[in-house]
């Protein structure tokens, strides 16, 4: 998929890093890297088909404006657009719990693509990491660069151990409870991956620090050809959850701290549908986790 960079005049948009002829460079974003599009038309749009989900996302419709992204495509995945922001209200939820019990606290969004979660938890003490692959993080610091002594910005490889360390989170956590939030990524990572971050997290992290991410069913594993929107960007869901306590099998320390299912979106008629297609998926067929250590 590419996509062209533009200037659009916003004030966060560095004026001295776009060219007079408004075209800085052309991105390729292959596989996994192209869904980081998705969430942004979700939020940007998606409360034309949901309005009672409307995330109100301050970022997302200007920075597609600066890719010149064709969101109407985007949008027909409506099963899509309702699963990011249904998360995208869960994760704010629980967020906000979090930096109101620890406000100076730190967040750390990994695989963050081009979202801008901190303008939800900002509260004027608490500080942000925003951490993606390279490639991914080129991208984001023309179009959302570090700002003040608060909120960085991080190259990192989730698919290689030491990302705790290569984040430097301890100096990061000074002892105190970090939020970690990780959507729309661990799917896309083979099991042996997704293991091994569930472990380092639960070894590293401070005590009451919390990790929020998505899951779907091990039945939507080799998948995603059906997806409208994940299809063709030539990604696969190579990993979900067998059974619903699989997660805290990874390490000892984790205990849960919160699960909700997009079945909630489809009233008493979803959970029934889900309760019913429980012995064959084995899990929620997507849903949103907090693990606690």
């Amino acid at each position: 998929m590419e996509t062209s960079l533009r200037r659009c005049g916003r004030s966060h948009c560095p004026p001295g890093a776009v060219p007079p002829e408004c075209l800085l460079r052309q991105t390729r974003l292959q596989a996994v890297r192209a869904t980081l599009l998705i969430p942004l038309v979700a939020r940007a749009y998606g409360a034309r088909c949901y309005p009672w989900l409307d995330c109100h996302d301050a970022d997302a419709a200007h920075l597609l404006t600066c890719l010149q992204t064709d969101a109407e495509a985007l949008l027909q995945d409506r099963l899509v657009v309702l699963n990011v922001l249904w998360r995208t209200h869960v994760l704010k939820a629980w967020g906000r719990e979090f930096f109101a019990r620890h406000p100076h606290a730190a967040g750390v969004n990994l695989g963050c693509g081009l979202s801008n979660h901190f303008q939800w938890f900002d509260n004027g003490h608490n500080r942000w990491l925003d951490a993606d692959l390279p490639e991914v993080l080129a991208l984001r610091e023309q179009l959302l660069p570090e700002q003040g002594e608060r909120r960085h910005n991080v190259g990192i490889d989730l698919s290689c151990d030491g990302w705790w360390d290569a984040l430097e989170l301890d100096r990061w956590a000074a002892g105190a409870p970090l939020w970690l939030l990780c959507e729309g990524v661990l799917m896309y990572l083979p099991p042996e991956r997704v293991r091994a971050l569930l472990r380092e997290f639960a070894e590293r992290a401070p005590p009451d620090s919390v990790l929020v991410l998505d899951a779907m069913s091990h039945r939507g594993i080799g998948q995603s050809r059906w997806s409208a929107s994940v299809g063709p960007t030539g990604a696969e869901f190579r990993w979900g959850l067998q059974h619903g306590g699989e997660l805290l099998q990874a390490h000892p320390r984790l205990r849960q701290a919160g699960m909700r299912s997009v079945s909630e979106c489809y009233g008493a008629a979803g959970a029934a549908f889900e309760a019913l297609c429980l012995p064959w998926t084995g899990a929620p067929l997507y849903a949103m986790h907090a693990l606690r250590v």
